[in-house]
């Protein structure tokens, strides 16, 4: 299978909610998802329809999220209730990763929650995945978070799958801007750990270009989804904001992309949204604390 085959990209709002549903209705006996927040009767119904025709369905939800207690409480009662095997996370941490496998064949990486603000109006990116090592790695990381065990990749997951916190995604993210030649560019509102803001202008003051894109521009889309593309190579998306705390006490997940055609699609995105937005550069006070300036 070509690698064009095996992964495509989707961001456009219209396209968000069928993806997410063609992918659940695709599962003929096994069904694994996480679950951060979900609000969109589509994709309950969806789950629901799954468990009436046989497949075996397995929700590992979020023990807590912001002001969403009770809201979890009643999507994990209603879960239950249709048959849904549906376990809360309790490796004491945000479940914050976003993802799906189908029969262990097809994957679905994304940054979207299941709402109907994020299938219809946020900044959002999802890549859908039949690559071997995409979807081995998810499953390991489903069944290890399921069963409260340490996630073990091999070499070929590793580079496929960024797994935070305890796979080392500061390093990964800081050894992926390294590799830049030319440019680096992040989409991410909550960019502010230490270390990846210092590596970001170690990257600038040996000539590499660093963009940042804030929320506020990616209109008319609202923010949410996070994006990193380095040069025209590679590209990141999945749930990590590039935060300490995302990175030290959340379990999130990306997925590492170089395919050109799909780098490419990022890259269109950014030049149609997060054009000649504002950019790093060092403080007047240091050169080792950086700061997002206008």
């Amino acid at each position: 299978m070509s690698a064009r085959a095996q992964e495509r990209l989707v961001i456009a709002p219209r396209l968000r909610r069928r993806t997410i549903l063609a992918a659940i209705r695709s599962a003929r006996t096994l069904l694994a998802l996480s679950i951060f927040r979900c609000d969109d009767l589509a994709v309950l119904n969806a789950l629901a329809a799954a468990v009436r025709r046989g497949v075996h369905v397995r929700v590992l939800m979020t023990a807590r999220a912001r002001a969403a207690g009770q809201h979890l409480d009643a999507l994990h009662a209603w879960l239950a209730g249709r048959g849904i095997d549906v376990r809360r996370y309790g490796g004491g941490m945000k479940y914050h990763a976003k993802y799906l496998v189908a029969d262990d064949q097809l994957a679905v990486v994304t940054t979207l929650n299941y709402t109907g603000r994020c299938l219809a109006h946020t900044c959002d990116f999802t890549v859908v995945s039949r690559d071997g090592a995409v979807v081995s790695a998810l499953t390991e990381l489903f069944a290890a978070d399921w069963a409260l065990r340490p996630v073990t990749f091999t070499p070929a997951q590793r580079e496929r799958v960024i797994v935070g916190p305890d796979h080392g995604p500061r390093e990964r993210f800081a050894a992926l801007m390294g590799e830049a030649r030319r440019r680096v560019r992040i989409l991410d509102a909550k960019l502010s750990d230490p270390h990846i803001v210092a590596r970001l202008g170690e990257r600038q003051r040996a000539g590499i270009a660093v963009e940042t894109a804030r929320g506020r521009d990616v209109r008319p889309l609202r923010r949410h989804g996070k994006l990193l593309v380095v040069d025209d190579a590679v590209a990141v998306i999945g749930s990590f904001a590039l935060s300490a705390r995302a990175l030290d006490h959340r379990r999130e997940l990306a997925i590492v992309i170089r395919e050109p055609h799909l780098v490419a699609e990022l890259q269109s995105f950014w030049q149609t949204h997060a054009a000649a937005r504002p950019r790093l550069a060092p403080t007047e006070t240091t050169g080792d604390l950086l700061e997002l300036v206008p």
